[in-house]
């Protein structure tokens, strides 16, 4: 089996989902990862999935264009790379940032920029920003492996400090602790 990476973009509605992996199963292929979202109206998803070798790139791409036709919807395939299949193995732990703080723009650029500059990768990202100065309106939540190796309460000043310069409260805790908190 060879693994792709497929994107599906457009007009949300139900079944989505249900179409990609009804063509997949209908194809022999099996769904190893999937992640999807819907950002107001437009729909979002990308999927990894192992392929059997007889089955082309564009063999895949016309069941999935038939499957889904009518949908109004972009579907994008890819070989995955096989060097990017298997990141270095850097030991992490998983960490959430949470900021809260009145619309304006680049704070997504400048929270990422001091998460990047730490050489910490950001696994997820969701951001709400419904506008004006009420923090409840106006959330992101970063989902982030740190290095081990990286000092953790510089990090998190660093963060704290930038945050702070664009009128901002942030949190960052370990993963555990925030699904601790968080369990319903």
């Amino acid at each position: 089996m060879k693994k792709v990476i497929i994107t599906v973009t457009g007009p949300d509605k139900p079944g989505i989902i249900a179409g990609v992996s009804n063509v997949l199963y209908n194809q022999h292929c099996n769904i190893e990862n999937i992640s999807q979202t819907t950002l107001q109206s437009e729909f979002a998803g990308i999927c990894l999935a192992a392929i059997p070798e007889s089955l082309s790139i564009q063999e895949l791409q016309a069941h999935m264009e038939q499957g889904l036709s009518g949908q109004n919807l972009q579907i994008t395939i890819k070989t995955m790379d096989e060097e990017t299949s298997n990141p270095a193995n850097t030991i992490t732990e998983p960490f959430i940032v949470s900021t809260f703080g009145p619309d304006r723009k680049g704070i997504v650029a400048v929270i990422s920029q001091v998460i990047a500059d730490a050489g910490v990768n950001i696994s997820n990202l969701k951001a709400v920003f419904q506008g004006g100065d009420n923090p409840d309106r106006n959330i992101m939540i970063f989902e982030i492996d740190v290095p081990v190796s990286i000092d953790l309460q510089r990090f998190s000043a660093e963060l704290s400090e930038k945050a702070s310069a664009i009128g901002l409260d942030l949190n960052i805790q370990h993963k555990n602790i925030f699904d601790a908190v968080n369990r319903i």
